[in-house]
C-alpha cells in the first residue's frame, strides 16, 4: 500500500463551486479548500 492511500480524508466544501469533496488535511477555515476541478483550473500551467 501506498502512503496515499493510507491518507485520513476530511469532508469540506469547495470555495469556488460549492460541492462536497475529500481533502487529506482538516480544513481550519482559515484558507479557501477547493474540490479537485476548481483546484485544477487555478493552479497555475505546468512548466517542463
Amino acid at each position: 500500500m501506498s502512503y496515499r492511500e493510507n491518507r485520513e480524508m476530511h469532508k469540506a466544501v469547495c470555495a469556488d463551486c460549492g460541492k462536497e469533496c475529500e481533502v487529506p488535511f482538516k480544513p481550519d477555515g482559515s484558507r479557501p479548500v477547493y474540490c479537485r476541478e476548481c483546484y485544477a483550473k487555478r493552479r497555475p500551467p505546468r512548466r517542463y
